[in-house]
């Protein structure tokens, strides 16, 4: 029988008490008195932590508090300075040990190959130089199954990773760590870069696998999440851990206070932005494909507004922020720049955004945002160097003016650092993450589009980067704030456009932006712009006084679609398919094996709804 006490924690600056779960002394996993320093940095200070097996164990607290530390020292990572841990009886000192010891890790960043296959960097790590862990048929179909178990999709196991979206790139790297059938599972913010219905799907995974006997540690900033699927809560502040909640207490409330070391609100204050007095338009989209196959779309956005975009994963809401920004260039037409008394300026690349004002920040930080050989000065900085020339033939920088701006970006933004020239993987991922959103700051943009700006950041943070954008919009500027989480609308974006089969499907304004409303667009299941635009020409036939003035209007319906629902989305290989012998004839269907992966080597590729 395990030896329990109880005690309270009081968090500092606060007259709250919040209960702690009881002590276990004998833990499956333990860590006692851990400390861990980066040169000046003391990212683990004395840190204790334990869970058992069948429990699902969160850790939570603020950007660098040492959530990713401790996860990476749990793992084998890492090397502790001073203190002790114990896994399962182990003490994993490398990332193989690790392993042999049943711990399987998902790191905050997406690590796949992009060059790879699928079926590559599913089983990375799992052959010997002379050996194999499994026939090559049986990974093929093994990668099949787990693939279409967590992402709902047909994915060809021999697609190249480069060519697929973010989240399915996520799947593919915990799809990895339940390969190992780990007896430890640590997932490092897994669900940053999934739309809720992949979520789901992940905690229904990880409650097997608890159920199973295996034990999960969960390291997230989403506190409505953790809130729902963690069985105890270690609280982390500054390095050290400062509470233990058991299940019942897992409370944003009491999180939040154990986070900030004082009494919080569980209100968010979020301060909804104020309509603008004259509805200016400052970019224009007319009859912009995303696709060949999609419908057009027709898109304002207008002086001092946020608009949020929504979407389920694959839906060409990740596609239309980049379009705008000119990281990429639409099927068909071009988005424009509107200024007061000057032509349209058409928007074809990067450069062109440059010239416009618009800046671009992406949550795939690794892949299209963080320079990692580069320091945290140079990373916030470096998109001003041929702004800031002291002499223009010589190329020699004005670092006084530089410095004056980084020192603004690291107070506006709250990020904690070291050193200006430490590297800028030294910082945590949300710190990172800051460090984007004050490169684009710092060029003073008129429009500024951000993709899932929030992955990463924790609540506190968060809260502060809402004010700087309010306070952006408030200076006349536009922000179109795409994302996967639908309460941060909430709030902050007065105006939300959702995505279905690559066009707008349905928008929301004023209270109409809720989560419930936006999430039923999200899979169809509301009348769309089409329904309500014919909704209101037939209430303006159906007024006489108005029907007089005006002449009558020839409604054309719209065609119905069926609402599809996250199943029917297919990975469709178009290569393979123009190289299949069946569809070219050169062979009869009854002559083709099928105890064979294919060979064919996919080089476009696109996540579309299946009719079938």
């Amino acid at each position: 029988m395990q030896a329990m006490d109880s005690t309270q924690i009081i968090s500092e600056g606060s007259a709250d008490v919040v209960s702690a779960a009881p002590v276990v002394t004998q833990s499956d996993i333990l860590v006692t008195d851990v400390t861990k320093t980066f040169g000046v940095t003391r990212a683990l200070d004395r840190v204790s932590f334990s869970a058992n097996l069948g429990e699902i164990h969160a850790i939570v607290g603020g950007n660098g508090c040492g959530k990713s530390t401790l996860s990476k020292v749990i793992s084998g990572v890492l090397p502790v300075d001073s203190g002790h841990v114990s896994i399962l009886g182990h003490t994993p000192s490398t990332p193989r040990e690790a392993r042999q010891a049943g711990i399987a890790t998902v790191f905050q960043e997406v690590l796949v190959a992009d060059e790879c296959s699928v079926l590559d960097n599913l089983y990375v790590g799992s052959d010997g130089l002379w050996t194999k862990s499994q026939p090559a048929i049986e990974k093929y179909r093994t990668a099949e199954k787990i693939m279409h178990d967590l992402t709902a999709l047909d994915i060809d196991p021999e697609s190249l990773v480069g060519s697929l979206p973010l989240s399915i790139k996520q799947w593919i790297t915990i799809g990895r760590a339940l390969l190992c059938k780990p007896k430890v599972l640590i997932l490092d913010e897994s669900s940053a870069a999934l739309d809720f219905d992949s979520t789901e799907r992940l905690f229904k995974k990880m409650r097997e696998l608890r159920d199973e006997g295996s034990a999960i540690i969960i390291v997230t900033h989403r506190i409505a999440e953790l809130i729902r699927i963690s069985d105890r809560a270690t609280v982390m502040r500054d390095g050290r851990d400062v509470g233990v909640l058991a299940k019942g207490e897992v409370t944003e409330k009491n999180l939040l206070s154990l986070m900030t070391g004082k009494a919080s609100s569980s209100t968010v204050e979020t301060g909804a932005q104020q309509a603008a007095e004259e509805a200016e338009t400052v970019m224009r989209l007319r009859d912009i494909k995303i696709w060949p196959e999609s419908e057009p779309i027709d898109f304002e956005l207008v002086r001092g507004e946020i608009v949020g975009v929504a979407g389920l994963d694959g839906q060409g809401q990740n596609e239309f922020t980049r379009i705008l920004a000119g990281v990429q260039t639409a099927e068909e037409g071009l988005p424009e720049v509107l200024s007061r008394g000057e032509e349209p300026e058409k928007i074809r690349d990067l450069v062109d955004a440059d010239r416009c004002k618009v800046a671009y920040v992406s949550g795939d930080r690794k892949r299209e945002g963080i320079f990692a050989n580069l320091s945290i000065l140079e990373n916030m900085l470096i998109a001003l160097y041929p702004k800031t020339l002291k002499i223009d033939f010589l190329k020699i920088i004005d670092w006084g003016s530089l410095s004056s701006i980084f020192d603004w970006g690291i107070e506006k933004l709250s990020i904690k650092i070291g050193y200006k020239s430490d590297k800028i993987t030294s910082l945590s991922g949300g710190n990172q993450q800051k460090v984007l959103i004050a490169r684009a700051l710092a060029l003073r943009p008129r429009i500024l589009v951000l993709n899932d700006p929030a992955r990463g950041i924790d609540v506190e943070a968060k809260r502060e980067l809402y004010v700087r954008l309010r306070e952006f919009a408030s200076l006349g500027n536009s922000v179109v704030f795409m994302s996967s989480e639908l309460e941060e609308f909430i709030g902050l974006c007065p105006r939300v456009i959702v995505f279905r089969e690559g066009a707008i499907f349905d928008e929301f304004t004023g209270e109409g932006v809720e989560p419930v409303r936006i999430f039923e667009a999200m899979f169809g299941h509301t009348t769309g712009l089409a329904g309500k635009h014919q909704g209101q020409a037939q209430g303006a036939e159906d007024d006489d006084s108005r029907a007089d003035a005006m002449p009558k209007l020839k409604l054309v319906e719209a065609p119905k679609t069926k609402p599809r629902p996250p199943k029917d989305l297919r990975i469709i290989d178009f290569d393979a398919k123009a190289a299949d012998p069946v569809v070219n004839n050169e062979i009869a269907p009854d002559e083709i094996v099928h105890d064979k992966p294919s060979t064919v080597t996919p080089r476009k590729m696109k996540i579309v709804y299946s009719d079938e």
